[in-house]
């Protein structure tokens, strides 16, 4: 008998993630559930297709509807939650109090720390929850911890990651690769980074800088929220130095901060002709439509240690290249994705992991994803300096 797996949103990552449950997670069965049931049926009959078997399993389910869920979770031994942020908290709840393990996409830190809230009744059901796996927060994050583990002492980490078209069309040089509204709110608010040893909040958009990133050349880094989940506050007081930053091609930034400064970020209702348009929401509309949604992708993971080891100063760089398959249509970003946080949910129904709600910085180690990455076909490829 194998694992019964419940993946809910048929989205970009929620269909790789599927994938790899049911490739290699020794899935009996995975269902594949989507608000949109027609969404459902034509995701698990790619999957399927891809696979040769038919061990994907279509259902309408609403993420909103918890009586639902919770009846889909009775016979599941693990939960994939590949829906919006906004409802990890009360699927987290329905997971401990069904006895099913969870992770989920996440995409709001302070979501996050709420669901951390839950790890006493998780640890009394048995139930393992990880929040925020995905490529970033989570693999970036899964890779600065084997960076750290180069070295002897660690004082600086810095981790750059970004997803990225393959062949960039100006004036954005950038494809729709994951969720509209996940985009914006990436460019909204604010991040929290570890400086001088302390937790301190960074806005979005800021310390803009330019650097050389074989194979990609030269790019640009600025800040992003959410991009280092609840680490910081795991490593406050440990380390100096702890930053994110997201890729781009150079002159990205600066036009979505000016989209920003417009007020396009705006959640507030604007008067135009005698109707109330949402700002935000016409942003979304219109990047959904107009930005360029083309698959062939690439995706970077930097990290850059800088420390001590045998008593000398070091530094070790780790990093992961990632490119669009032809062979199963997966971008880049849905494998990193989606596959990271089927890592992690196969680790907990597997017995592999604590019960209790864990911060993905203490829930995957790097001895435990180094073989999972050689079996998806990732090299990682570290140096110390």
């Amino acid at each position: 008998m194998g694992y019964r797996y419940l993946v809910l949103g048929v989205g970009r990552q929620g269909m790789a993630a599927a994938y790899d449950l049911a490739l290699l997670g020794e899935a009996e069965v995975v269902v594949l559930a989507d608000v949109r049931g027609e969404t459902a049926r034509m995701g698990a009959a790619r999957v399927n297709s891809l696979l040769g078997r038919e061990v994907v399993r279509p259902q309408a389910a609403d993420a909103g509807d918890l009586l639902q869920v919770k009846r889909l979770l009775i016979e599941a031994d693990g939960l994939l939650s590949a829906v919006p942020y906004r409802f990890n908290l009360a699927l987290t709840e329905a997971a401990i109090a069904s006895g099913s393990h969870m992770v989920d996409l996440g995409g709001h830190t302070g979501i996050v720390r709420r669901q951390l809230e839950l790890d006493g009744p998780a640890r009394r059901a048995g139930v393992t929850v990880v929040p925020d796996c995905g490529m970033g927060p989570g693999m970036n994050i899964t890779l600065a911890l084997h960076a750290m583990s180069l070295l002897d002492e660690v004082e600086e980490v810095r981790i750059y990651d970004g997803g990225l078209p393959q062949r960039p069309e100006p004036p954005w040089n950038y494809s729709l690769l994951f969720n509209v509204e996940g985009l914006i709110t990436e460019y909204d608010g604010e991040a929290f980074f570890i400086r001088d040893g302390e937790v301190i909040p960074v806005p979005a958009l800021s310390e803009l800088e330019e650097l050389e990133l074989p194979p990609l050349g030269r790019l640009e880094a600025f800040v992003t929220s959410g991009g280092l989940s609840t680490m910081p506050w795991s490593y406050q007081g440990k380390l100096k130095v702890l930053e994110n930053k997201t890729l781009r091609y150079p002159g990205h930034c600066l036009m979505v901060r000016g989209l920003r400064e417009a007020g396009l970020f705006s959640q507030e209702p604007v008067e135009v002709g005698g109707c109330g348009i949402q700002p935000r929401a016409l942003l979304a509309r219109l990047w959904e439509e107009r930005l360029p949604q083309d698959k062939e992708d690439v995706c970077l993971i930097h990290v850059l240690v800088r420390g001590r080891r045998g008593g000398a100063p070091a530094e070790a760089r780790v990093q992961l290249v990632d490119y669009y398959d032809g062979a199963t249509r997966f971008s880049a970003m849905e494998k990193l994705t989606g596959w990271h946080a089927a890592i992690v949910l196969q680790l907990a129904v597997r017995g592999e992991l604590p019960a209790g709600v864990i911060p993905i910085d203490r829930a995957l180690t790097p001895q435990a994803f180094l073989p999972q990455a050689g079996a998806r076909g990732w090299c990682v490829q570290a140096e110390i300096a």
